[in-house]
């Protein structure tokens, strides 16, 4: 008899309900095992036994990634996916991740409130518990999950996945950017740093400056009041570089939302796409090279991730301590996917979403199980509490090897 497929096993009826449940287990676990075993063997490469991986050798694989390898794949696949009708049906996607954001933060802010973190971390709790991963961690496991012969999302798995989880990522890069950008901003008048820098007393004055001889007979002239201030017509460049500073538009326009951007222009101008994108378009070379990149995107990432946990939490674990690190990770891990369960199962039964879409909704669920951003620990290090977030990302992303199996277990039991 011919071997059962994984989406026969999965589609069995309640006489072999135990079988069903092992494969779900098997189906479910494996992935989370590649990438594990894939972030392991970069976690050696980066450890002073072998030191192939140093900081700066992670910090140019992880630019290459950011720079290239990942606005390649979006590029690619989420042109090639994308068509104006499309669009109009997947309008959820992006609410999604703004509701994500907006119910994490809610939980975070209640955790935050019941174990009173240690100043100045109020904030940075709730936004460390708030903001998921909903770009590089899922790209990962879509592609573990489609490399699977009998996966139950058929023959478009991995095209329609990235294209999901790509057309979400502009709101997500938003939120960082500005959102999280002003959350994570340090107490009035100091840095992270400086709060748990031990203060010096003040020394006691042994002359007053202040005493009539020593106050100078003549005083030195402003230089500001001497100059003649003229005011200066602001042209169209500095009106521009005003607006992009203000609103941070370097900071939200970074390459994956430029490519996502680039990839939802021309994929719904049928022109355009039958030019660049399509198989058999004049340019298509530009595309399929940008496929032959985006493959390399997946292990990059995974290797540098591993490299990345060889330092350790470091200092930012005594800083935070160890209720709070605790908190932060339960809560991301274990309270905010039943809340996301339970915006797409509403979300479901209003019919927002296209209806028998398996890997649409699958997205969508993932997306609210994911650990903390990566990017989170980008903007934390421009606010200068990028060691505090490192220990997060440090821990978040152990435990989320065992939660994410759990998570994707239950999920694939109720789509299925």
């Amino acid at each position: 008899m011919a071997e059962k497929s994984l989406m026969g096993i999965l589609m069995e009826d309640n006489s072999s309900t135990s079988a069903s449940l092992l494969a779900s287990l098997r189906f479910a676990v494996l992935p989370i095992v590649k990438v594990f075993t894939m972030c392991f063997m970069g976690f050696l490469m980066a450890s002073k036994y072998i030191n192939i991986l140093p900081p700066n050798g992670r910090k140019l694989l992880n630019g290459l990634v950011f720079s290239l390898l990942l606005p390649c794949l979006i590029f690619s696949e989420l042109g090639r996916a994308i068509t104006l009708q499309k669009i109009l049906q997947w309008w959820f996607i992006p609410v999604n991740v703004v509701l994500g954001s907006i119910s994490g933060s809610i939980i975070g802010l209640v955790v935050a409130s019941i174990i009173r973190p240690t100043y100045p971390y109020f904030k940075f709790t709730i936004i460390h518990i708030g903001i998921g991963n909903i770009g590089n961690i899922p790209l990962v496991l879509l592609a573990a999950i489609c490399r699977d012969a009998s996966n139950p999302f058929g023959d478009t798995c991995s095209q329609a996945g990235i294209a999901y989880i790509s057309f979400g990522q502009w709101v997500g890069a938003i939120i960082l950017y500005t959102y999280v950008f002003q959350m994570l901003a340090p107490p009035p008048g100091e840095t992270f740093d400086s709060i748990h820098e031990p203060k010096l007393l003040p020394t006691k004055a042994y002359e007053d400056e202040s005493s009539p001889e020593k106050v100078p007979l003549l005083t030195p002239a402003d230089p500001e009041r001497e100059t003649v201030i003229t005011a200066k017509v602001p042209t169209l460049k500095d009106r521009w570089n005003y607006l992009v500073d203000k609103f941070k538009l370097k900071q939200i326009f970074q390459p994956p939302i430029v490519a996502s951007i680039l990839a939802i222009g021309i994929g719904v101008v049928p022109f355009l796409k039958n030019l660049v994108l399509t198989d058999d378009a004049p340019l298509f070379f530009f595309t399929d090279s940008c496929l032959i990149l985006g493959e390399a995107m997946i292990p990059c990432i995974l290797l540098a991730l591993g490299g990345n946990l060889v330092d350790g939490p470091g200092v930012g674990f005594k800083r935070l301590g160890l209720k709070t690190t605790i908190a932060i990770i339960f809560a991301r891990l274990v309270l905010v996917p039943p809340a996301g369960l339970g915006i797409v199962t509403l979300a479901d039964k209003l019919n927002l979403f296209p209806k028998d879409d398996k890997m649409f909704k699958f997205v969508l669920l993932i997306q609210h199980s994911m650990p903390t951003s990566v990017l989170s620990g980008a903007v934390s290090n421009l606010r200068g509490c990028g060691k505090e977030s490192a220990t997060i990302l440090f821990w978040v992303h152990i435990f989320a090897v065992f939660s994410m199996a759990g998570w994707m277990i239950l999920f694939l039991r109720i789509l299925f």
